[in-house]
């Protein structure tokens, strides 16, 4: 008799075909803005803070400039004008027909990057210094929080409550690890959004907290290659920096 394990890993292989996607919508603040389907889906896209990727497979290399903000990612035409402190609600959608995300088994992380003094409609992703806002990972019960979005609802996180006002990419990624037995099996899905933070808070990460996407993960890194459906109890390990001790307060 195969194992409950087993059979959740072969499941999760029947559905790998289909369970890829990007950001549908980002509401900040209680302001929501359309995402765009992919260039494959939608070749034209429509104005928007979100940057529009190529198609919806995962990006399967940690060294590729792909995992910056996803499958050959273009700049939005618009900006989203935030608060520090406002309330962030990311909805993920599937395949041509705009499904519910499907994978359940991974984190999802937030990472910020300054785009300097220039709009971030003209930024280049690859030349940008991250750092991390949140992370989630499973709850008391072993669920992972990337499992809630099954049904249509949002991954919620918030923006640092003092942070330092300017203009900022917003980068949400989801690690699928179903696969992550192998080298090279784990599946990354990133996506950024653009945003002006309003107000006069001085909340910024050191320059030890900043990092370079790609650059921060490897292949190896223990919360990249395990089997995730055997963790023997053990806490599961964040790939990347730790988030930046301002957005704690520390």
């Amino acid at each position: 008799m195969k194992s409950a394990a087993t059979l959740l890993f072969s499941a999760s292989l029947v559905a790998s075909a289909a369970a890829h996607g990007w950001i549908g919508k980002i509401t900040i603040g209680g302001k929501a803005y359309t995402g765009n389907k992919p260039t494959i889906f939608q070749p034209t896209a429509n104005p928007s803070v979100v940057r529009q990727i190529a198609d919806n497979l995962p990006v399967k290399d940690v060294t590729s400039a792909e995992l910056t903000c996803g499958r050959t990612a273009q700049p939005g035409k618009l900006i989203a004008t935030v608060a520090p402190g406002d309330q962030v609600l990311v909805n993920w959608n599937t395949a041509a027909d705009n499904g519910f995300w499907f994978h359940d088994v991974g984190p999802m992380m937030t990472y910020l990057a300054s785009c300097g003094s220039g709009s971030c409609t003209d930024f280049d992703a690859s030349e940008a210094k991250w750092f991390k806002i949140s992370e989630q990972g499973q709850d008391a019960s072993g669920a992972w929080a990337q499992a809630k979005l099954d049904d249509g609802s949002p991954a919620s996180f918030t923006l640092p409550s003092n942070l330092k006002a300017g203009n900022y990419l917003l980068r949400h990624e989801i690690i699928a690890l179903h696969t992550a037995q192998s080298l090279g099996g784990a599946e990354f899905y990133p996506d950024c959004a653009q945003i002006t933070v309003t107000g006069d808070g001085t909340g910024a990460p050191t320059p030890s907290e900043l990092v370079s996407l790609p650059g921060a993960y490897k292949a190896s890194d223990a919360g990249i290659l395990l089997d995730v459906y055997n963790m023997g109890g053990k806490a599961y390990q964040f790939p990347g920096p730790p988030v930046a001790a301002f957005v704690s307060g520390g």
